[in-house]
């Protein structure tokens, strides 16, 4: 369990989103999955209620209150049956422009930053390369200083927000012969001269736009440099544990809402003329999941309190990460087997769910990634601590 309850606050801002999301999201939904994008105006609506700003101070435009409201954020996104409309949510909130907050000048903050929390702007983080994926160190795409511009080229895949995005903070090599010590973080506009998007024909996350980005000799002022040069991969590790926490949450809570879809469709279908919620093997898996999905809640609830409270929580969260995501793909799995025939078919949410959770245990750090992370602080006794504290670089 928890060590910090929810509040009598938490409770009516749950309430307060999923009356939000009842009226201006769930109706939307199917449309945007079919249309493969998701209209703009919602995030200014989402802004408009504070909800792009939890975890960002007021001097920004943010609320500043505490990690249990974003969790809260995450679980109610994520029961809205499109990984597509969630994952785009939590990337411009919790995985990328958390560095604008963490590394950038006051310049950048106050004009992007400020416009991502009042959901005028639409932020996504371009690391994974064609050759690149879990090895960042080994990413191509270089930068290289020509007074007081750098001069990208290279490109980038599976990009959350990519194509219908509005920059990208963006990992580049600005020294090739230095390393993880070569690599910096960039602010490129999308619509930058030498900037291009393909949309990427994904089997789920239909809501969601997923490009590969190209830089051809893009210009990208100095003045776009988040924190220091050849700090990037430090910041790049540190902020990883926020993503993977967020994507746990996310793919528990989808867990969760296949269970609850699942049970009121067991309760109306019959077969030999009773329920199928009445048949015993039905009932004890049913059990089992659902035994499997508080027992991961907790711990998620403990890697909740870790992060409140400022940990630098690498094994708790790889650890959340890889249960989380695991379980969503054998819950869903067997959900789908309940509905026989008709989960094949886009008449029921099973099959949007089935197709939307299988990426859990690739985005963030593959399962077998969390896997080695895990092994190497038990067998290993390795030792991750965070290497860079909140920093930000004068205005340029």
């Amino acid at each position: 369990m928890q060590a910090t309850q929810l509040t009598a606050e938490h409770h009516v801002f749950r309430e307060s989103l999923r009356a939000f999301i009842r009226k201006e999201i769930l109706p939307h939904i199917d449309r945007w999955e079919e249309q493969g994008q998701i209209d703009r105006s919602i995030w200014k609506k989402m802004g408009d209620m504070g909800f792009m700003g939890l975890n960002y101070p007021e001097t920004y435009g943010g609320l500043d209150v505490d990690f249990y409201y974003s969790m809260i954020l995450c679980e109610e996104l994520s029961y809205c049956f499109s990984g597509g409309f969630t994952i785009t949510a939590l990337v411009i909130q919790y995985m990328s422009a958390p560095y604008l907050l963490k590394y950038a000048s006051e310049k950048l903050k106050d004009h992007y930053l400020r416009a991502v929390i009042a959901g005028d702007l639409i932020s996504a983080v371009a690391i994974t390369e064609p050759g690149a994926g879990s090895d960042v160190q080994h990413i191509k795409t270089t930068a290289i200083r020509e007074g007081d511009y750098y001069l990208v080229n290279g490109s980038k895949t599976f990009i959350t927000n990519g194509f219908y995005g509005d920059f990208f903070i963006t990992a580049v090599k600005t020294d090739s012969s230095k390393g993880s010590k070569g690599i910096s973080l960039l602010l490129i506009d999308r619509h930058a001269a030498g900037v291009s998007a393909t949309k990427i024909n994904k089997m789920g996350w239909h809501a969601s736009d997923t490009a590969e980005i190209g830089f051809d000799q893009v210009k990208v002022p100095v003045s776009h440099l988040i924190g220091e040069e050849g700090a990037g991969f430090r910041y790049l590790m540190d902020g990883l544990q926020l993503e993977r926490l967020t994507a746990a949450i996310h793919s528990l809570a989808s867990a969760d809402s296949a269970l609850h879809y699942t049970l009121e469709y067991i309760n109306k279908r019959e077969a030999f003329k009773k329920k199928l919620q009445d048949f015993q093997v039905i009932r004890h898996r049913v059990a089992q999941m659902e035994a499997d999905i508080a027992t991961t809640k907790a711990f998620i609830g403990y890697c909740c309190d870790l992060q409140q409270q400022g940990a630098y929580a690498v094994k708790e969260s790889s650890i959340a990460k890889l249960q989380a995501s695991e379980l969503a793909i054998r819950v869903v799995n067997q959900c789908f087997q309940f509905f026989g025939g008709y989960a094949f078919t886009e008449d029921y949410k099973i099959a949007r769910l089935y197709r939307d959770v299988r990426v859990g245990t690739i985005i963030g750090g593959t399962s077998e990634i969390m896997l080695e992370i895990i092994a190497k602080m038990t067998i290993d006794k390795v030792n991750y601590q965070a290497k860079s504290d909140v920093h930000t670089v004068p205005n340029t």
